[in-house]
């Protein structure tokens, strides 16, 4: 772990979740995916135990609606009160205080929470209960994949129809098709990050609970399916931690054209 830095800092250390939230007015957390913020937050270990009369539990992962509400139940029977915040931007949002909050809860609550969100981001956005900002996050989220793969199939059609690859995708990155995230994110398929910001896998996970939520709320979402397949595809091909724009690498191979 890379806490000397943090500690430097001013941060202390504590050895558990629920060591944590006692100390804390305010506990966050952060985590990959809906099994790991389960582990975190339950337990006798977990955040929940450590939550008392007043206190705050502020989630901002991208996770299941439904877990949401349930850590809001079991967070009110502690006393305290939740807030689900997922964010939207990316590493170079984080490092330039530029991130999105998606708010979920009592406004009561995001108000007293809002002075640290104001640090880290430039827009709150209160979208309704617990739950509701998870889905809102899921909404959006489940646009990256599919948008950036139908991205890459008019790049491979107009590179097939002799137009040269940088051409191509100069001129749909300057398009009415190309929206501020593909500007960003399409070009990681020929020159990726340093280190990976969000890869196959975790997109992958953000398509699943879309489809599930889909499934749950009766909206078809087919090309969410279709984009979930080419991800277990790109998978299957061995690009599970690469960034998803390894997306370009499956639609080529699949086109008989050279990555």
């Amino acid at each position: 772990m890379h806490t000397p830095p943090l500690i430097d800092a001013g941060m202390r250390w504590a050895e558990t979740p629920r060591d944590v939230a006692r100390a804390a007015d305010i506990t966050f957390s952060m985590v990959s995916d809906t099994a790991a913020l389960s582990s975190v937050a339950y337990g006798s270990d977990g955040i929940l135990a450590g939550l008392s009369t007043g206190k705050i539990y502020v989630d901002m992962s991208t996770v299941s609606p439904r877990l949401i509400r349930e850590l809001a139940v079991q967070a009110e029977a502690a006393g305290a009160s939740m807030l689900e915040a997922p964010v939207s931007g990316s590493v170079s949002a984080v490092e330039g205080g530029t991130l999105a909050f998606f708010a979920g809860g009592e406004a009561t609550t995001l108000e007293k929470v809002r002075p640290i969100f104001d640090l880290l981001g430039q827009k709150v956005i209160h979208v309704g209960a617990n739950g509701q900002a998870a889905t809102m996050k899921i909404a959006i989220n489940l646009n990256l994949a599919t948008q950036l793969l139908s991205l890459f199939e008019s790049l491979l059609l107009a590179e097939r129809g002799g137009i040269p690859r940088e051409t191509a995708l100069e001129a749909l990155l300057n398009s009415v098709a190309a929206s501020p995230a593909m500007k960003y994110r399409a070009p990681f398929a020929f020159k990726p990050p340093a280190e990976v910001w969000f890869n196959v896998k975790m997109m992958q996970k953000d398509l699943q609970l879309a489809l599930a939520l889909g499934h749950e709320l009766g909206v078809p979402l087919a090309s969410v399916a279709h984009a979930n397949e080419m991800l277990l595809a790109a998978r299957a091909m061995g690009y599970g931690d690469e960034d998803f724009a390894a997306l370009f690498k499956v639609v080529a191979r699949m086109a008989g054209v050279n990555e």
